[in-house]
């Protein structure tokens, strides 16, 4: 079986100011088929600076995700958990997704048939792309 491109994020709610917004746009990108998802764990930290891993049906904030079309689990280690719980600060909490790029099977796919292989990639984070962009509207 061949898989699209991998890719994980950490989004912190700091204050454990979280709404569950996210879990509809999720849903809308694996109803198109953009994605699939792999894993997800929510982790929360008190303010003693103590984490746990909470599961969507143990926090009402959380209950959207119960619908999400999820086809793995199991890829989040306990030391992915403590990863991500460093970068907490204390009353906070973070989400830790894994997910496949369903949109580039098909590109990736005729990368391998082709004898292409990854030498490098990366994202490239919004707070440096958004000014490079605006810099090169202006010089348009």
């Amino acid at each position: 079986m061949s898989i699209g491109p991998v890719e994980y994020m950490i989004v912190g709610f700091p204050g454990n100011q979280f709404n569950g917004e996210i879990a509809p746009a999720l849903a809308d990108l694996i109803t198109s088929g953009t994605i699939r998802i792999l894993d997800l764990v929510f982790i929360a930290k008190d303010g003693d600076g103590n984490h746990v891993a909470v599961e969507f049906d143990e926090h009402d904030a959380l209950a959207g995700f119960g619908d999400l079309d999820g086809d793995v689990g199991g890829l989040i280690s306990h030391d992915d958990i403590e990863y991500a719980a460093e970068a907490l600060e204390p009353d906070s909490s973070a989400a830790l997704l894994i997910w496949e790029d369903t949109w580039a099977k098909p590109l990736v796919d005729a990368m391998r048939a082709s004898g292409g292989v990854l030498i490098e990639g990366s994202r490239i984070p919004h707070d440096l792309i958004e000014p490079a962009l605006a810099d090169l509207e202006v010089v348009s």
